[in-house]
């Protein structure tokens, strides 16, 4: 990178860090900071969904499997946006009239608060896989186009998550998010429409590459890319930073509004990284598949603006690592702390022990992403989503339309299953069959067999 890189990142980074910091002026009472206070307009909301969702995987990661299997790779934004879209038609006014902060209370309500508990625990799990997968996104990013080292790179992406979303909450992803959005959008759009009209526009792509494979929706199987889809529309469903967006807006309509503004827009950014992907699968081979799009940037943009887009990518991993860890903590904060350690906590006390739980989660992953995990980014961001829509979709929606059907040891029964056989599908299944289906299925086939039958 050169001086000019670099003023361009700082250029992004320190506006970014200001606006995280300004959020935090929002926020006056844990309520605030875990769910706006419910005064969040169209726009928060959809910056608080795109911010979370829209990170490395979306971008780096969608660019990383073009590289290799062309508009499959638009799985993972595309699947986001249908998840969207049912979140905003079908989920949003049962959750946002509920009145509830976190998803496990309406496990609480419904099924008891073992089961709330257990759904706490079990979701954070896949949750806290997509905050590693995002801190790897970054630490690949950082070292593939500096001399930074990985452990420096891993401290520098955490502090940044901290900053990000520490002081403003849901404000902070909000606010945040929307500069997020603009910049991403600005940045990997125009890295595609480059990539794009240097190779000559889409007949010279189609000549260019085996049209069976690189312009095939399946070209990994069938049942590899459908179930990839289906794990981003059950974890957009079942993630609790999704929702904690939802229900931060000031009305259901308010609401709604910005949850389909995020179907819509979504699917267009993993376009643009799929261009870019087989762009640089054309002219450098040869290249590791993660640099793709980082590359990329550096070849053919203007150094001022490459670095504004190599900071707005590390400001994409940054948002959806951060996101996470901000449900994670409404979560663990709500369902745990205050019903079983401090049943009595002051909304002061409240706050601090949110923002102690994100700096703890943000850390521990850190620590973890030191590791070398291995296997593409989209890999793990399917399987974190996958996990948790295995656990908690089936009982989320028979607490939703089917109230009073199910009992409580069949939901737990149900939470149980469903990631046991993801995980058991994992090692055991051939590659060409996404070890989601047998987890959704466990998960609902458990949940038929309940003594009150959803079919009554």
């Amino acid at each position: 990178m050169s001086i000019m890189h670099y003023i361009g990142a700082a250029f992004v980074l320190i506006l970014i860090t200001a606006v995280g910091i300004y959020s935090g002026r929002n926020v006056k009472t844990a309520h605030d900071f875990n769910a706006g206070g419910r005064r969040a307009g169209a726009g928060i909301v959809m910056g608080s969904i795109i911010g979370t969702l829209v990170g490395g995987a979306s971008t780096i990661g969608t660019a990383q499997l073009a590289f290799s299997y062309g508009f499959s790779a638009w799985w993972f934004t595309l699947g986001s946006g249908l998840g969207c879209l049912a979140l905003a038609t079908c989920f949003s006014r049962p959750i946002y009239e509920s009145g509830i902060s976190t998803m496990p209370q309406i496990f609480a309500t419904e099924y008891g608060q073992n089961a709330s508990t257990i759904a706490t625990l079990l979701t954070s799990l896949g949750s806290f896989l997509s905050i590693v997968s995002q801190i790897l996104s970054g630490v690949a990013l950082m070292t593939s186009v500096s001399g930074v080292e990985p452990f420096v790179s891993t401290i520098a992406i955490v502090a940044l998550m901290l900053a990000y979303v520490v002081f403003g909450g849901v404000w902070g992803a909000g606010y945040v998010g929307v500069a997020k959005t603009i910049l991403l959008y600005v940045s990997v759009g125009i890295c595609g429409l480059v990539a794009f009209n240097m190779e000559g526009g889409l007949a010279a792509f189609r000549a260019a590459l085996p049209a069976s494979r690189y312009f095939n929706l399946f070209a990994r199987g069938f049942a590899v890319d459908l179930g990839a889809g289906l794990s981003l529309l059950v974890g957009v469903l079942t993630t609790q930073s999704y929702i904690q967006a939802l229900i931060s807006a000031r009305t259901l309509k308010v609401s709604r509004a910005g949850v389909l503004t995020s179907a819509l827009l979504i699917p267009f950014i993993g376009i643009a990284g799929i261009f870019v992907g087989m762009y640089m699968k054309l002219h450098y081979p040869d290249i590791s598949s993660a640099s793709a799009l980082p590359l990329f940037t550096m070849r053919y943009l203007h150094p001022l603006f490459g670095g504004f887009v190599l900071a707005t990518l590390l400001v994409g991993v940054v948002g959806t690592g951060s996101g996470v860890a901000l449900g994670l903590s409404s979560m663990i904060c709500g369902d745990i702390y205050k019903i079983y350690i401090n049943k009595n906590a002051t909304d002061e006390r409240s706050l601090i022990m949110s923002r102690g739980v994100i700096v703890t989660i943000l850390v521990c992953a850190g620590l973890v992403s030191g590791g070398n995990m291995g296997s593409m980014i989209l890999s793990w961001s399917f399987l974190s989503m996958g996990l948790r829509g295995a656990v908690a979709f089936g009982p989320l929606c028979a607490a939703i339309f089917f109230k009073g059907r199910i009992s409580g040891e069949f939901a737990i029964a149900a939470m149980v299953a469903g990631p046991l056989f993801v995980l058991l599908g994992k090692f055991f299944l051939p590659s060409s069959i996404d070890p989601l289906f047998p987890g959704v299925a466990a998960n609902i086939i458990v949940l038929l067999l309940a003594r009150r039958s959803v079919l009554y």
